[in-house]
């Protein structure tokens, strides 16, 4: 679809840097976000930035030029998708602890990065079957599961979190298994497996990298090879395609899972309203009560 079908810029990015004045930056970002008619979510904390933001092409470079004018941002570069409609419904600029909660406050980004792999590296690695020393090559997916069921690498190994502070535990329960192979940690933008490699270093693993951009930017730069299925996207699109164009997966704003095009037909999903994970939760927690009752 031409470019000018697709007027909506959307961007994320994010950056580990000492950032102590966050509140009183507060009132600027939300200042000029407000001014260009951005909308989305910018994340500012002592260790940095997160944000997800969707506008016209010269609102979002607007907002980028400005951005630069500050030293600590003016290395940002951002990754971006199009779309035909404004996919956040409000602006929110929030002051946080993290830029991604994790809990473990020995992880610095800002003081050292763990290695990474380009996509056009991992991909060359996933064509071979191994890295360049030839060693098996592991893809370890760092986000909740309900992401990882909109759509993930192949064989990826996946730990079913349901939030990223669990992830220490379950990777260090795994070490034995991983520790002889390249590891590639990897999420949707980059931001979540930079801390996992991290910690994963700090716990003794020997040959672990990230996947420099996440899988959005590995769709930007090699497309789906190697990867089923679609990324989940904090966002109304929901989830893009290797493409990076929205797909018809849903999410219920119910109980917040993920409706694929298939389980749309079911006559209980009723949208804004319910779905069929609704359903099955609601039978789970019947039968529950039924067998504590017995």
């Amino acid at each position: 679809m031409p470019s000018s079908e697709l007027p909506y810029v959307n961007i994320s990015t994010y950056k580990f840097i000492t950032f102590d004045d966050t509140a009183e930056k507060r009132p600027e970002f939300l200042a000029i976000c407000q001014q260009l008619n951005l909308k989305g979510t910018i994340l500012l904390t002592p260790e940095g930035i997160n944000l997800f933001l969707a506008g016209l092409r010269h609102e979002i470079d607007g907002f980028m030029d400005w951005l630069h004018t500050d030293p600590r941002f003016a290395d940002v570069i951002a990754k971006e998708s199009l779309s035909t409609t404004q996919p956040f419904t409000k602006l929110l600029v929030k002051l946080k602890a993290e830029t991604i909660t994790m809990r473990m406050p020995l992880i610095r980004p800002e003081d050292g990065r763990a290695p990474f792999v380009t996509p056009p590296t991992l991909k060359r690695w996933l064509d071979q079957g191994h890295d360049d020393t030839g060693r098996p090559v592991v893809m370890v997916d760092t986000r909740n599961d309900f992401e990882v069921d909109v759509g993930s690498f192949d064989h990826t190994v996946d730990f079913r979190i349901k939030k990223f502070t669990e992830f220490p535990e379950v990777i260090a329960a795994n070490k034995d298994a991983l520790n002889d192979k390249t590891v590639v940690t990897f999420c949707t933008g980059g931001i979540r497996c930079e801390k996992a490699a991290i910690h994963m270093q700090n716990v003794g693993y020997q040959h672990v990298y990230q996947l420099e951009g996440g899988i959005l930017k590995y769709f930007e730069e090699v497309g789906g090879a190697h990867y089923h299925g679609d990324c989940f996207v904090f966002d109304y699109r929901t989830a893009l395609n290797p493409q990076l164009e929205a797909t018809d997966t849903e999410q219920c704003y119910a109980c917040r899972a993920v409706v694929t095009p298939r389980e749309q037909l079911s006559p209980y999903y009723i949208p804004g309203k319910s779905c069929p994970h609704c359903k099955k939760q609601s039978r789970d927690k019947q039968n529950g009560d039924t067998a504590n009752k017995a």
